[in-house]
């Protein structure tokens, strides 16, 4: 038992340790992405997506909307077969 507990404490002194690493890493990194490219990164994401929406939207109003309520409407005004 006590060699299960030493090894749990050995395990989580080392995860201790390389999350400090880790974080000391980060921290002293001077590379980092600066705030304006991020922004931007953001608001061309945005745009895009905007973009994208709307042209689905076209489409569906367009294109599908007026051929599924075309379609729907000669289903159900369905006569039956003349003879």
């Amino acid at each position: 038992m006590f060699k299960f507990i030493e090894k749990i404490k050995t395990k989580a002194n080392k995860a201790l340790i390389s999350a400090k690493v880790a974080a000391e890493t980060a921290l002293t990194n001077k590379k980092g992405e600066g705030y304006i490219s991020t922004a931007v990164k953001w608001i061309i994401g945005i745009v895009i997506g905007g973009v994208i929406l709307v042209a689905l939207y076209a489409l569906f109003k367009d294109n599908i909307l007026t051929k599924v309520s075309t379609k729907l409407t000669e289903y159900f005004n369905y006569s039956g077969p003349t003879a």
